[in-house]
């Protein structure tokens, strides 16, 4: 099964988080996995725009009503209608997450994947404390290499945990049965 790793930015964003998201996403395509993100503008677009001139499939999950305000780069659009609602429909379809910079939509994305359990990678964007502490679920790195390496290591932990977790449920309802 593939992996799906999402890409969550600002949709303005500064010339250098750009450059660094096209790269993750080319970086992300070379390894065969599948390219999620909020579909608009900004380091939406530019990890689109990587991915896409890599060979790799890039699935935009859209805020509004139209595939028409999707960035030009997608293989496939989902329209949601649900504004920012949409960010939790983008979490939870991911194995792993990259922050690269970002506003409040990426820290909700951020917030929602550490609810979810979903590893997050950042690359310029939130520093997270909780009590005055750090938030080590947040993995801050410096390059798009070691971003997207973290990101492939930290979705095949998840997954194989997920499928641990199956597995001990299986067995629990066939002794229950």
């Amino acid at each position: 099964m593939a992996c799906y790793i999402g890409v969550i930015g600002e949709r303005t964003c500064h010339e250098a988080d750009r450059r660094i998201a096209e790269q993750v996403g080319r970086l992300i395509s070379e390894r065969g996995a599948v390219l999620l993100c909020g579909g608009m503008g900004g380091v939406m677009e530019a990890a689109s725009h990587g991915a896409m001139t890599a060979g790799g499939v890039v699935i935009g999950i859209l805020p509004g009503h139209s595939r028409d305000e999707g960035n030009p780069y997608l293989t496939f659009s989902i329209i949601t209608g649900m504004g920012e609602g949409r960010n939790l429909i983008l979490v939870r379809s991911c194995d792993a997450l990259i922050a690269i910079g970002g506003g409040y939509g990426t820290l909700s994305e951020i917030a929602f994947a550490h609810k979810l359990g979903i590893p997050v990678i950042g690359i310029h964007t939130w520093n997270l404390t909780k009590e005055g502490k750090g938030d080590t679920r947040l993995v801050e790195v410096s390059d798009p290499e070691e971003a997207v390496e973290k990101a492939f290591e930290r979705a095949q932990i998840r997954r194989q945990e997920s499928e641990i977790r199956r597995q001990e449920s299986g067995d629990r309802s066939q002794k229950s049965g």
